[in-house]
């Protein structure tokens, strides 16, 4: 859910070119009844409790939010999923206690005194920040002829529904908070035990005395543990693991060296061309040509010395600069402000998509210089600035400041900006076109100076040669081939002195496998087949994986190996307390047991609930319990197994404390908002593991 919430907290962009278009289709209409019709099993992705969760659906809400700000798709599957069974299971239980959110709540959620953030942004005067309902209910009246249109259902999926299901939450939070009470005796309580204090001497020896090597742990021990606490040991769904080996494919040497010969000869070419920005373009580079000045402090290369002291039409390199191979070419160099103030009003031609990838034009050149014309005009004859801007300019990043830039150094806006906002002179006004549309730039001040340098960069990545990647894909195929099964597979990495590396709790939804990276495809491979099978290589980023099942934990209650991770630690640490105790907390009084122990007695004289801390011992609650329990008082406690050390206690007293500001009327309303908070994430956690969920995400995506 967060992921999604990011998401649609990042997308309010898509409000405001959409809004005027489509979105009445689901007030007061169908908003409530949206009902697919039946469909073949072939669009099934599974079932809640019975309830249908259709390929369609899903894949409307994938591409959502996969468009919304460009996040891959292997990056929003397992989530969305997540979602819609999350919101499949309240659905059931809005269902059950019949629980609505009707036309009318609908219609005052959006119209009323506090309309959602993203109807208040495309609905508010620009100049007085005030929302406009009837504005928005005009305008819905007339959009609610646009029905066919598609971009209805993205508005619906980003912004109606998650409003229609917050309120639908809300309702049932209230039902649920609505049952929690704390007596008065348990606040009194809870009152007075963070008020008490208790003091009292130990003896202890850590469990760490004892080599974890020595120790060893069973099958049949883990299972008996197992037993002993299911729910701790409780397998939501199947998870696999599987040992694999990198055939390694990244630039080698050689190849190195070819990229080096290459830039050398290039070298010549760009010390000899006038037009960089097409050379570069011809020719590629990682590095953008930004083609205007930027200030000596603003240039951050690994090599600046050596490139500041360039004449113009001056070359260095190649140098190695991260992954890539780099020349450099001096262009130009000036005396320049370190830092501008300017304010200025943007009509737009073109707009960047979200995930910055390109430009999308949205008014012809022609328009929009009419338009800043009349704004500019309009100035001109004495009308206020920052009226004209909030007006007119389509920048949102300054509109509602005046147009206003406050003091930026060079190279944080385009070119054709950042040569006026720079070489121009203070109370200079101009008219600038850049690849978003016509500016009217004022500048307000500038500040300091240095040399500023027009630098173009040829950059090259460091890639593996098609003769390096054949060869790592020959000896993973190769190695795949002639070992079928794990032991030939283990004895096959023996002969060449490999480790096997190991990736577990891979689950069949799963798009990552840990530490190897993104690969659905081997995923899909792993839950395809069983213990013991070997892989065909698989690629993933500059490596070759040949990978063999060795094992597979099924639903319900985890076997031995599965379980061994979580529980051997335990087990471990049980076997040592007992020798501990068997062999070292010898005597009756605290000085023979330190004595036997080859310890020392230790003194806590604040112990409190609130702060289960103890000296030395570390956060150990049996400890605090036998500080403060009275049969402990002055007399040596029994061995205390607890979550670091054995140890024995003998309490000293027991004590008030000043009261600490609180009264049990605060502890009765702080322990209530605890647990209403609580319950708003455990109520949703009840209901999923108690759902019946069939999934079949994996068989698809």
């Amino acid at each position: 859910m967060s992921v999604i919430q990011r998401i649609r907290d990042k997308a309010a962009w898509f409000v405001f070119g959409a809004i005027a278009l489509s979105l009445i289709a689901f007030i007061l209409q169908d908003a409530f009844t949206r009902n697919r019709g039946a469909s073949s099993n072939s669009n099934v992705l599974g079932k809640v409790n019975g309830t249908t969760i259709e390929r369609t659906a899903f894949e409307e809400k994938l591409t959502f939010y996969e468009q919304a700000n460009g996040t891959p798709r292997s990056q929003l599957t397992g989530n969305v999923w997540d979602y819609m069974i999350d919101q499949t299971v309240m659905q059931q239980a809005y269902a059950k206690l019949g629980l609505q959110f009707t036309s009318k709540e609908l219609s005052d959620a959006l119209f009323g005194d506090k309309p959602p953030s993203w109807l208040q942004q495309a609905f508010s005067d620009p100049a007085t920040g005030i929302y406009n309902a009837q504005a928005a209910r005009e305008q819905f009246a007339q959009m609610k002829k646009n029905t066919n249109d598609a971009r209805i259902t993205q508005i619906y999926t980003g912004y109606l529904e998650p409003t229609i299901q917050q309120s639908l939450r809300q309702k049932y939070q209230v039902l649920i908070t609505g049952a929690i009470y704390v007596p008065k005796w348990l606040a009194e309580k809870t009152n007075a035990d963070n008020n008490s204090f208790a003091k009292a001497s130990y003896v202890f020896v850590q469990y760490s005395s004892i080599a974890d090597s020595t120790i060893k742990v069973s099958d049949e021990e883990i299972n008996t543990y197992v037993s002993k606490h299911p729910k701790q040991f409780d397998q939501k769904e199947e998870t696999r693991q599987i040992s694999y080996v990198n055939f390694d494919a990244s630039p080698n040497a050689e190849d190195t060296l070819t990229l080096i010969n290459q830039m050398n000869l290039l070298k010549n070419d760009f010390a000899n061309t006038t037009e960089a920005k097409v050379f570069l373009t011809k020719n590629g580079t990682e590095l953008p040509f930004y083609d205007s000045y930027i200030s000596k402090s603003e240039i951050k290369q690994k090599v600046n010395d050596s490139i500041f002291a360039l004449p113009v039409g001056g070359m260095y390199g190649p140098y190695l600069d991260g992954n890539n191979y780099v020349i450099a070419k001096m262009i130009g160099i000036k005396q320049m402000p370190d830092s501008v103030k300017v304010r200025h009003i943007l009509i737009s031609t073109h707009q960047q998509q979200q995930d910055g990838s390109s430009f999308v034009r949205v008014r012809d050149d022609s328009s929009a210089y009419k338009r800043l014309d009349s704004a500019v005009k309009e100035i001109n004859a004495g009308a206020n600035f920052d009226s004209v801007c909030a007006k007119y300019s389509e920048d949102p990043g300054s509109k509602d400041k005046g147009g206003i830039y406050d003091y930026f150094p060079t190279g944080k806006m385009v070119e054709q900006f950042n040569d006026f906002a720079f070489t121009g002179a203070p109370g200079e006004k101009k008219i600038v076109q850049t690849s978003f549309g016509y500016h009217y730039i004022e500048i307000l001040g500038q500040k300091g100076a240095e040399p500023a340098f027009k630098i173009a960069y040829l950059g090259k990545p460091i890639v593996a040669s098609q003769e390096t990647v054949n060869a790592a894909n020959n000896a993973a195929t190769q190695f795949a081939s002639t070992n079928k099964d794990k032991p030939q597979f283990d004895a096959a990495l023996a002969k060449i002195n490999k480790q096997p590396l190991i990736a577990a709790d891979i689950k069949k939804n799963d798009f990552t496998i840990p530490v190897i990276g993104e690969n659905r495809q081997m995923v899909r491979w792993i839950y395809q087949s069983n213990v013991g099978d070997v892989s065909s290589p698989f690629q993933t980023n500059d490596k070759y994986i040949v990978a063999v099942i060795t094992g597979i934990s099924k639903k319900g209650t985890m076997s031995a190996a599965a379980a061994r991770p979580k529980a051997e630690p335990l087990i471990r640490n049980e076997k040592k307390a007992q020798i501990i105790i068997n062999t070292k907390m010898k005597g009756s009084s605290l000085d023979d047991i330190a004595k036997a122990s080859g310890t020392a007695v230790q003194v806590a004289d604040s112990i409190s609930f609130q702060s289960p801390v103890i000296p030395n011992l570390g956060s150990e609650s049996k400890m605090v319990g036998a500080a403060f329990n009275k049969q402990n008082q002055g007399k040596v406690s029994a061995s205390i197994a607890g979550s670091f050390s054995v140890f024995v206690v003998r309490g000293e007293s027991i004590f008030a404390g000043s009261s600490l500001g609180s009264s049990p009327e605060m502890i009765k309303a702080s322990l209530e908002t605890e647990l209403k908070s609580r319950a708003g994430y455990q109520s949703l956690n009840a209901l999923r593991q108690a759902a019946d969920v069939e999934d079949h995400l994996s068989d698809f995506y």
